[in-house]
């Protein structure tokens, strides 16, 4: 019965999940899709605690009261500037629980064989060994390749995404930066891991399985730590791939359909994701893969002009007199939190009858998906927010554009310098419209590091400034 129970709620929340995931395609149906995703979690976990072998149930109440506890404080505090960070922190947890369950099965295979053969009653086993006593020596030694592959996924997600957030949050320099041996190391590492299987598979001894988790962990260090940070966005993606492979073989060596349907969700969403991204950014699939962002080696353009500041009188004089206006937001706009004054722009421009709308490049932001976010938290009509394909062609009919906080995504070097670290990247032609305006606190390169000639064309003036102070003056000259 409690079998039975079990798998009809493991079958509907798998349901939930695939509802929850379909329906994050579309702004409109995103806060219905959450609502999914959160009875869905529920109820696998309500059917896992009062499930056949669920012992120490207070237990795993308190720390799920725990979790959720923290997890709660976390979802109140932290700032949308921040969630890219916290996103590859969640990323980092996965892996690690994929290790921990990984090292836990193979310690378990090893004692249910001790028991056995010193005559112990499987009987008295727990639930999990108990299902590893009946299984055939073929059957181990799937398990043990199912255990093995778990933990060195989970090992590489953990170790890439605490690097990642160390990059997202400004702790760890942005730059891509590899040891000496560059791809060698890794692919060594990566050779060392298929000896150890080998090894692990045929003597089921801990020592392979303790090099292979080593080498793993320094496979997920060095991958990320070899991206720049202008490809971040692409990188969260590829982790979060990571981390559902991870979950699905944890489900495998756990015996649990449930984590290997979500994980298998996550993993291959993620996977069709960046390889989306890939195409955006004219990136090769394979290489984001094996962290292979390196970009190319010449030196690049020189930039040549100056920098021309304007007022806030002077974007306002160009806004009461355009008739159509795209805003490219960024970054920039989140550290600022200044979508609220954003729209408040939008409104009063489309009060006096202006053609506004907005510009959204895919890796606008360092979260896929950021920029949309914002701008509904907003209030933003979701018919004025095109994507870049949509809206590429446009820029030479336009008057006005406004770059709020952007830098890699409307740059001109990814079309004109070979040698630039974006060189194939496409692009918002931002350049192409009649006036373009760029608000930006200063005059420096920003995360990637990397110049942008937007910024010294001719009919390119600078708004420098906080962009929510910088909105703030301008929206009373808005008249």
């Amino acid at each position: 019965m409690e079998y039975g129970f079990t798998t009809a709620a493991y079958v509907v929340a798998a349901v939930l999940f695939i509802l929850s995931l379909g329906g994050l395609s579309g702004q409109e149906s995103a806060k219905r899709a959450v609502w999914y995703g959160i009875a869905g979690m529920a109820l696998a976990i309500f059917a896992t605690v009062i499930g056949p072998g669920a012992g120490l149930w207070l237990l795993s109440i308190v720390l799920i009261g725990l979790g959720g506890v923290i997890g709660y404080q976390l979802a109140t505090r932290v700032q949308m500037t921040q969630m890219p960070e916290l996103v590859a922190a969640m990323h980092s947890l996965v892996g690690l629980a994929a290790v921990f369950v990984g090292l836990i099965a193979h310690f378990e295979i090893g004692r249910v064989a001790t028991e056995l053969a010193a005559g112990t009653d499987p009987s008295t086993f727990g639930t999990f060994a108990s299902l590893i006593a009946k299984k055939t020596t073929v059957e181990i030694n799937i398990l043990r390749v199912e255990l093995f592959l778990g933990i060195f996924i989970g090992a590489v997600t953990f170790t890439g995404s605490v690097v990642a957030y160390g990059k997202l949050a400004g702790k760890v320099d942005t730059s891509a930066k590899k040891l000496p041996g560059g791809h060698m190391l890794n692919a060594g590492a990566a050779g060392l891991s298929l000896i150890c299987l080998i090894w692990y598979f045929n003597t089921g001894s801990f020592i392979p399985v303790f090099l292979m988790t080593l080498a793993a962990l320094f496979i997920g260090y060095h991958l990320i730590m070899g991206i720049g940070g202008a490809d971040m966005p692409v990188v969260v993606s590829m982790l979060n791939s990571y981390s559902g492979w991870a979950a699905a073989a944890i489900g495998f060596s756990l015996g649990n359909d449930l984590l290997i349907v979500v994980g298998a969700l996550v993993g291959s969403s993620g996977a069709i994701l960046s390889y989306i991204m890939c195409k955006a950014m004219n990136r090769s699939f394979v290489s984001v893969i094996l962290g292979g962002f390196g970009g190319p080696a010449g030196e690049q353009m020189a930039v040549e002009g100056e920098q021309v500041a304007i007022d806030a009188d002077g974007v306002a004089n160009a806004l009461n007199e355009a008739d159509s206006v795209v805003i490219v937001p960024g970054y920039g706009m989140a550290v600022a939190q200044a979508q609220q004054a954003v729209s408040e722009l939008v409104r009063k421009l489309r009060a006096k009858g202006k053609e506004v709308r907005f510009a959204i490049h895919p890796v606008a932001g360092r979260l896929p998906g950021h920029m949309n976010v914002l701008l509904a938290e907003a209030k933003v009509p979701y018919d004025i927010v095109l994507e870049m394909d949509e809206i590429n062609d446009d820029f030479p009919d336009t008057d006005v554009v406004i770059v709020i906080g952007s830098n890699d995504i409307v740059n001109p070097a990814a079309q004109d310098d070979p040698n630039s670290p974006i060189a194939g990247m496409p692009v918002l032609e931002v350049w192409k419209a009649k006036q373009v305006f760029v608000s930006k606190r200063g005059q420096g390169t920003g995360y990637s590091g990397i110049e942008n000639p937007l910024f010294f064309k001719d009919n390119t003036r600078m708004f420098y400034g906080d962009a929510k102070q910088s909105l703030d003056a301008l929206l009373p000259k808005i008249d």
